[in-house]
């Protein structure tokens, strides 16, 4: 059986840089569209030329993509002609074969935020996508508002969605733009717009998360005959964001009916790169990814139960619902004091480490969790530190180094601006090969600007370590999180450490103390012993 093609529509560089606290460089947006086009979307959307420096920026610097560029607008502004508003005339310069138009199709806002009568809104929707048309482009309404609009008021609705199909817009964009439309609506509204003249073939679907809905409204406007789909990497987006394309991707590749019955621009090759790609834009964006996304995240395939890694090493099936490895993700068998043997033996195969049934170092291993756990220390979130624990238990843990005192010192005096600033110092000293070594360093980073006492105890850790150095060189700290936690009768710090290397290996790391940089400490100490292991040394 022929299958019927869907289209990607990513829309990352523009509504996706909406998201509070996001703003990409140009050079960020050229990296992310470079990404986007290896995946296999149909449009990359780069955002609104004129508008900002960064997006004319973008659409100038752009090489050659097998997607489909797309430069973002509105339409022409009432009592002005198409070929003379300036607005819409930035958006034609860049130069793009695509072209998409957001026009007003909610009455409501026709009247109250453009103020101006509902025929004239009509005929802003025609003359401008006739407009591109006549110049030879793509053009896409971006039907704003559409699903409450029809609610309010359906004719009026269709008709400016007919303007655009009769002006030759090759795509009209259906938009949940408030996203509190559910998805049962979604698929009955969309199904009246079909049977109202306008084809599925011709329909796109662009929803918001606003009721955590926006990829199941997707979902059921695709059953409803759309057939192109908008979305955003990882769900960026205003608010709480858009549909998110890797969820749904791998949804419409993997999950019947959509595997049997359609096809995509993305390949089963290109879908191993989903989950790298996924992270590559939490690191655009400096943020930790979220652990519990689905199919990327790295919980996605994480078993804590004892029960269920048991039987996980029976058959992987059982708790999951697709291979990890499609995704380009990986099971994790997490440690705590909820784990058995078999869950512990599972996760030790992983690191390498092979131990039979039986072996009495199983049950010194548990006990030793257990206990930890009990005492503040979480081996959940923290594999690095687990298995640095277990290779110590099975006597499989050299002694690279030995950390003989540090010293660390906080100052906060006036500079050379008479402005009052923060320094830290750190001093640390370490026997390696029978040789003791001292290190000192200070927080400061190239611009002058403090990053406190655990950055200069990492500098000062990692900054001589004999024969070693080479190998944790390329080492980074990349998330610092902290915990006050109660550890028998006295609250306790936890903190976990999150370090990457230059080869993109990232590992987690505990530390636990009365006290924060000591606690930080101890997970800077299992972060440099675990790269060594892995390293080989």
């Amino acid at each position: 059986m022929t299958r019927e093609r869907l289209y990607l529509y990513d829309t990352t560089l523009r509504d996706g840089q909406q998201t509070q606290g996001v703003q990409f460089s140009t050079a960020e947006k050229l990296r992310i569209a470079e990404a986007l086009d290896r995946l296999g979307v149909d449009h990359i959307e780069g955002g609104w030329p004129g508008a900002n420096p960064t997006d004319s920026a973008f659409f100038e610097e752009v090489g050659q993509t097998r997607a489909t560029l797309t430069a973002f607008g509105m339409t022409k502004r009432a009592g002005r002609s198409a070929e003379n508003d300036d607005v819409l005339a930035a958006v034609m310069n860049a130069g793009t074969a695509s072209v998409c138009l957001v026009g007003k199709t909610h009455d409501f806002h026709v009247t109250t935020a453009l103020g101006i009568t509902l025929e004239e809104n009509v005929e802003n929707i025609r003359a401008s996508v006739a407009h591109l048309v006549a110049q030879g482009r793509e053009a896409l309404l971006d039907a704003e508002h559409f699903f409450d609009g029809y609610k309010a008021n359906p004719a009026y609705a269709l008709d400016c969605l007919k303007a655009a199909q009769a002006a030759g817009a090759r795509w009209i964009v259906l938009c949940d733009t408030n996203g509190g439309t559910l998805p049962h609506e979604i698929g009955q509204i969309v199904g009246a717009v079909i049977a109202a003249g306008i084809p599925g073939e011709r329909l796109g679907i662009h929803t918001h998360n606003d009721t955590e809905n926006a990829v199941a409204g997707t979902l059921a406007a695709v059953d409803a005959g759309v057939r192109q789909i908008q979305g955003t990497l990882n769900g960026l987006g205003e608010r709480c964001g858009n549909a998110n394309l890797t969820s749904l991707i791998p949804t419409l590749l993997l999950k019947e009916p959509y595997a049997s019955r359609y096809r995509t621009g993305v390949t089963m090759e290109a879908l191993e790169g989903l989950t790298r790609t996924s992270r590559m834009l939490d690191d655009i964006l400096n943020r930790v990814p979220m652990r519990q996304m689905a199919y990327v995240g790295s919980s996605a395939f994480a078993h804590k139960a004892g029960l269920h890694a048991s039987a996980i090493l029976k058959d992987p099936t059982t708790y999951e619902h697709v291979d990890p490895g499609v995704v380009g993700n990986r099971r994790v068998v997490p440690m705590s004091n909820q784990a058995g043997q078999s869950n512990l033996r599972r996760r030790l195969a992983e690191a390498g480490l092979e131990v039979e049934p039986g072996n009495p170092a199983l049950a010194r291993i548990l006990d030793l969790i257990k206990t930890r756990e009990a005492e503040g220390y979480s081996y959940d979130t923290a594999q690095a530190s687990f298995e640095l624990l277990a290779r110590s238990e099975l006597g499989l843990l050299p002694e690279f180094f030995e950390v003989k005192r540090y010293r660390v010192a906080v100052e906060r005096r006036k500079n050379k601006y008479d402005r009052m600033v923060s320094l830290s110092e750190a001093v640390v000293v370490v026997k390696v090969d029978g040789e003791k070594k001292l290190s000192v360093s200070e927080s400061m980073d190239e611009e002058g600007c403090d990053r406190g006492p655990v950055n200069a105890l990492s500098k000062a850790l990692a900054k001589d370590l004999g024969r070693y150095q080479a190998l944790i060189d390329d080492m980074r700290l990349v998330d610092f999180k902290v915990r006050i936690t109660q550890g028998g009768t006295e609250a306790v710090t936890r903190v976990i450490i999150d370090s990457e290397d230059g080869e993109g290996r990232r590992w987690a790391t505990v530390g636990v103390s009365a006290n924060i940089v000591d606690a930080s400490f101890e997970a800077l100490l299992d972060a440099v012993r675990w790269k060594l292991v892995r390293a080989g040394a």
